[in-house]
């Protein structure tokens, strides 16, 4: 009456391996990264849908469309990586399912045998019977032991074979549907790769187009700087005189400034939504390779009519004006956060903010392609941080 062992085996160790779908968690990873990439793709077109109408070439689009470019890059790879584990995953599952099958031909080959035999078939036929041709009490009451062992083993059979046909029927529900993601995954690709291609036609002919009015820019590019330097300076002064003439933090001002540290890398960004269109420190331009730029702070690109928002709680210290635009400046205990291209304010010297509350709305430049950019800093006292390293990545 007894199975073959080698079913028992085999069912456990399936059992233990439908209990550890590694791949699976990875492919849902994947495809919530893919998600995050789309929607900043989605962002960046709409900020190049608010530039110029018309298809001349601009630094702002130049920089968009590489942005684009960019995230399209890291979209492919990912679809790639995901039909990789897609791949992997059905592949598994089949194997799952096969398993299962030979499992499922056992134990329906045992309980056939156990049917044939002569023996059960007399107790199926006539369990009464069976019971009343006894020889002895003691026979009687062996007998009937064994057609409740007999009935239960047939059930725990029966059970068997229907959990086991159970499982391979999800099995191939789940091969359909991986094979159905695979396909999109495909599709995605494709259409991601086509949009790559297009967009990297148009990143080469707006190059073109850029370097042939390399000296006009250029000296729009010197007053720009010009500009950033005035603000720079600006802040530089008003950071330190506040820094001087306080030496000494209150308690509360002590909590922010350990709160403000603790949270290194971890800060709300200053807009909601966005892309670092300018990074921290010396580098080259990126389409005139003599132009070095040196920033003190990070520049954010954003939607027209967004806000500049806290990104920490404090006290705002100072709201001032520099070349037709506001400047915030908040106050972590020791530490500062300068919001600067404000075209107007929600908020005044003296205010309490918490994190994410709105400051101000973000300039939107029409002499800069209708371009909407927050410039960023953070101070240490006396010190200027590259903020990249202290917002959330």
């Amino acid at each position: 009456m007894a199975l073959n062992k080698s079913y028992y085996i085999i069912s456990l160790l399936i059992g233990l391996w439908l209990c550890c779908p590694v791949t699976a968690e990875n492919v849902k990873d994947l495809q919530k990264k893919q998600q995050k990439l789309q929607q900043e793709i989605e962002q960046t077109n709409q900020m190049l849908k608010q530039t110029k109408r018309d298809e001349s070439a601009t630094l702002n689009k130049l920089q968009l469309i590489g942005q684009n470019i960019k995230n399209q890059r890291l979209l492919i790879r990912t679809l790639d990586n995901e039909i990789t584990a897609l791949e992997d995953e059905i592949t598994s599952l089949g194997n799952k399912r096969d398993s299962l099958q030979e499992v499922l031909e056992g134990y329906k080959k045992d309980y056939a045998e156990m049917v044939r035999r002569s023996h059960y078939a007399r107790i199926q036929q006539s369990p009464l019977l069976f019971l009343l041709s006894s020889d002895s009490f003691q026979q009687l009451a062996r007998r009937a032991r064994y057609l409740q062992e007999f009935a239960r083993f047939r059930q725990e059979q029966v059970a068997r074979i229907e959990n086991t046909q159970a499982e391979i029927d999800t099995q191939n529900e789940l091969l359909r549907a991986n094979k159905s993601d695979k396909e999109t995954a495909l599709s995605n690709r494709k259409k991601e790769q086509a949009n790559l291609q297009r967009d990297e036609r148009k990143q080469q002919t707006m190059l073109t187009q850029l370097k042939s009015k390399e000296k006009k820019l250029s000296k729009q590019l010197q007053q720009k700087q010009k500009r950033v330097a005035e603000l720079n300076k600006k802040i530089d002064d008003i950071v330190r005189k506040q820094a001087a003439s306080k030496t000494t933090l209150t308690k509360e001002q002590k909590l922010v400034a350990g709160g403000f540290e603790a949270n290194k890398g971890r800060l709300p960004w200053p807009v909601e939504k966005g892309m670092i269109s300018g990074h921290f420190g010396k580098q080259q331009h990126s389409v005139y390779e003599h132009v070095t730029i040196d920033n003190k702070g990070i520049y954010l690109q954003t939607t027209a009519g967004a806000k500049a928002r806290a990104v920490y709680k404090g006290e705002v210290s100072s709201c001032f004006l520099v070349a037709g635009t506001y400047a915030v400046i908040i106050q972590h205990g020791n530490y500062r956060t300068v919001y600067s291209n404000l075209s107007k304010l929600q908020v005044k010297q003296g205010d309490k903010v918490e994190p994410k509350q709105a400051i101000g709305t973000i300039y939107t430049d029409p002499e800069q392609d209708q371009k909407t950019e927050l410039y960023f800093q953070i101070y240490k006292d006396r010190d200027i941080l590259n903020p990249e390293l202290w917002i959330a990545r």
